[in-house]
């Protein structure tokens, strides 16, 4: 079965890890046949980690597992810590695979989002 691991950096602020954990409650009723298991993650700074997620979607029934970094660009944390704490949650549970997908880069979804937000401070009286 498959699992997402939905991954943000983490933040000692309650409500921005919150929107993370909301964001995968959204992702996973979306996508749900798609994706059958959710999990939120934050990089560090906040539970639950990487490896918690991970042991989460196994105890689920998950043995390929996908870490989604919740991120634009392909910064350090991409290239080298998310794929280092997944291959470190990965290794206790041998039965499973895990790939590390892109971050969310440059998109016509993204461009469409930045559009909405502007408009937004100009319908506000800006």
């Amino acid at each position: 079965m498959l699992g997402v691991i939905l991954v943000d950096h983490g933040s000692k602020l309650a409500a921005s890890n919150e929107l993370l954990e909301e964001t995968a409650r959204q992702f996973a009723g979306r996508y749900g046949q798609q994706f059958p298991i959710v999990e939120p993650a934050h990089m560090e700074l906040a539970e639950p980690s990487i490896a918690t997620a991970y042991a989460r979607c196994v105890a689920r029934g998950a043995d390929r597992i996908i870490v989604l970094p919740f991120f634009l660009g392909p910064g350090r944390h991409w290239t080298s810590d998310i794929p280092r704490l997944a291959a470190a949650a990965a290794t206790q549970h041998p039965h499973t695979r895990h790939a590390v997908a892109p971050p969310l880069g440059v998109d016509d979804l993204i461009l469409e989002l930045l559009a909405r937000r502007a408009a937004e401070c100009l319908d506000g009286g800006f």
